[in-house]
């Protein structure tokens, strides 16, 4: 529901800030000022995107939870969306996305009504760093086709 009235309301409230902001300032500055956020929302955004990747990096080497980081991205992917999209209220939400304390806000309120569950797949096995664990199928060599060499070892 709260998507069927996201993709109804939003055409219209551009719509009418077109018409109000054009009717205000002309045609001419609604359109420049169009293509110029839409230019300086891909710099911003790609500046910030690349910021939030090497977060996601530093994330993953240290071993900590990436979460925030990933979350940060998809929302500076999201803004550049928004940014690229011709209008003046979509800009707004786009600009805002792009200010890490805004985004901040948004993954606290979002982290605060998600439930993450995970589990396990080793069971109660007690896990041992020198031990992998993996299938296997005996194969018996009298029935083994020979093909020549594997590709794998020079001979």
């Amino acid at each position: 529901m709260w998507l069927f009235l996201a993709f109804l309301l939003v055409p219209l409230i551009e719509i009418a800030l077109f018409i109000q902001v054009g009717g205000a300032i002309g045609l001419g500055w609604t359109l420049l000022i169009v293509v110029v956020t839409a230019v300086l929302g891909t710099m911003l955004v790609r500046a910030q995107g690349m910021q939030a990747l090497g977060q996601v990096k530093s994330s993953f080497n240290q071993m900590r939870d990436p979460s925030e980081a990933l979350a940060h991205g998809g929302m500076i992917l999201f803004s550049g969306a928004l940014l690229l999209t011709p209008g003046f209220f979509t800009d707004a939400v786009g600009f805002a996305l792009l200010v890490p304390g805004v985004r901040l806000a948004v993954f606290r309120w979002a982290r605060s009504r998600i439930k993450v569950t995970t589990f396990s797949s080793h069971g109660q096995t007690p896990q041992r760093p020198d031990v992998v664990e993996g299938e296997f199928t005996e194969v018996d060599p009298d029935q083994r086709e020979v093909r020549g060499p594997s590709g794998w070892t020079k001979h």
